[in-house]
């Protein structure tokens, strides 16, 4: 098991592909997208009922190691404080499913 860190991140559908385009840019290598969430925040309800795809909600969720955490951050912080969203890094750790497979 190794540490690497989460990154959650919330925002309109809209900016999506900025916000993918601006992970993959920072060396993000992998992510997952789940479109039409729903849910509370501090500027109140969002919810699921629109017919309208462009103003639904997105979760993204990627993961990498600690080293390039701080260009991500600055390459993600820009968009997210122009078009609105939250972003949530966390430490945690990492089972390489091809380690634990000599260890049985």
């Amino acid at each position: 098991m190794h540490v690497v860190k989460k990154i959650e991140i919330f925002s309109d559908s809209v900016e999506l592909a900025k916000i993918i385009s601006a992970l993959e840019r920072g060396g993000v290598s992998s992510y997952t997208v789940i479109r039409n969430v729903a849910g509370k925040g501090v500027r109140g309800g969002v919810f699921d009922d629109s017919a309208v795809t462009m103003l639904d909600n997105a979760y993204v969720i990627a993961f990498c190691s600690p080293d390039i955490l701080k260009s991500v951050v600055e390459i993600v912080r820009p968009i997210l404080n122009k078009f609105g969203g939250s972003c949530f890094i966390s430490d945690v750790m990492e089972i390489r499913s091809m380690k634990c497979v000599s260890s049985l």
